[in-house]
């Protein structure tokens, strides 16, 4: 039976990926949708399943989510944009009859916070100590020097390096910021997949040996039992099923500590398909109640990153009020 399935944030490299993933798929009919008509991944799809959607803060968003599974008798609604999953994860009722595919409104409110999260993973012993700037990190004795950073937002914005004690008393008080222990080792991302029960089918750690713009732009894959056991640790903590990104950094113990959470398809998706885990494949599988794999293994494998070019024809380009699109890291 062939599912229908919708791919928001089809601007983004993670959209772009799912898009790609699932149009291998000849059981799967895939719809791509974007707030900006420029968005190369909906040039992937034939024209007929070319949609144009609100920005996900919109009031109007979830609304027109639902009005594209009536018209296009979608199964089920991949997003690939934060912002678009904290919209959609407490009103997946009005989506019926199709099935989002996104972790709980728990797990994705969790995830990014990074306080709520912290506390959360506490349990694991992965979790670098984490308290709020002000009072509370005043009453902790650092080993300096230590990083603040911005309770919510992705990637390094905000984040800055906390010196001495001076400098701690310095923080601000009114921005959200939290205080956290240094964690000065290699950074490692995890792609992780959980399945209906919580139980962890797949963890793929990889390297970040190019960075552009937050997305990984080379690295490779990476068998190591401790970041693959931490980041499911991390899984099972906040409750995942579904899709989540984990972050993880060495201490200066060289253990492997959270670092944070996104819990959406990663950027750098293509790199862990080509490791032998294809995630979009199981995660549409796993939405639409199909049996996937208890456990499903990767090979260690490199990839580099480069622009390539769709070509349309002008009178193709969907026209659109939204300027630019949503950050998809």
């Amino acid at each position: 039976m062939t599912a229908r399935v919708l791919v928001t944030g089809a601007g983004g490299p993670a959209g772009v990926a799912v898009i790609r993933s699932l149009l291998h798929r000849s059981d799967v009919t895939v719809f791509a949708a974007d707030m900006d008509g420029w968005a190369s991944g909906l040039y992937l799809v034939p024209p007929a399943h070319r949609r144009l959607l609100p920005p996900g803060k919109d009031t109007t968003f979830v609304t027109a989510i639902a009005d594209m599974v009536a018209a296009d008798d979608l199964d089920l609604v991949i997003s690939t944009v934060d912002v678009e999953l904290l919209a959609l994860a407490g009103r997946r009722e009005e989506l019926k009859p199709a099935v989002l595919a996104a972790p709980s409104a728990d797990t994705l409110e969790v995830s990014l916070d990074k306080l709520a999260l912290a506390e959360r993973c506490a349990s694991t012993g992965r979790a670098p100590r984490t308290v709020l700037a002000g009072p509370d990190a005043l009453a902790v004795d650092w080993e300096f020097p230590v990083f603040a950073k911005p309770r919510q937002g992705a990637g390094s914005r905000g984040i800055r390096r906390v010196e001495d004690r001076a400098a701690l008393e310095a923080l601000p008080t009114d921005e959200g910021l939290i205080v956290q222990d240094l964690l000065p080792g290699e950074e490692y991302s995890v792609d992780v997949i959980a399945d209906a029960s919580g139980s962890v089918v797949a963890a793929v750690p990889r390297t970040r040996a190019r960075v552009d713009s937050g997305v990984s732009i080379a690295g490779r894959t990476v068998r190591d039992p401790e970041l693959e056991e931490t980041a499911a640790a991390v899984a099972r903590a906040i409750g995942l099923v579904g899709v989540a990104n984990v972050q993880l950094r060495r201490d200066r113990a060289g253990r492997a500590m959270l670092l944070e959470v996104n819990p959406r398809f990663p950027g750098a998706l293509p790199l862990t398909i080509a490791a032998g885990v294809d995630i979009p494949s199981l995660v549409v599988d796993l939405f639409l109640d199909r049996e996937i794999p208890a456990r499903v293994d990767f090979r260690e494998i490199a990839s580099v990153r480069f622009l390539e070019d769709v070509i349309v024809e002008v009178a193709d380009v969907l026209e659109s009020p939204h300027a630019g699109h949503q950050d998809d890291a």
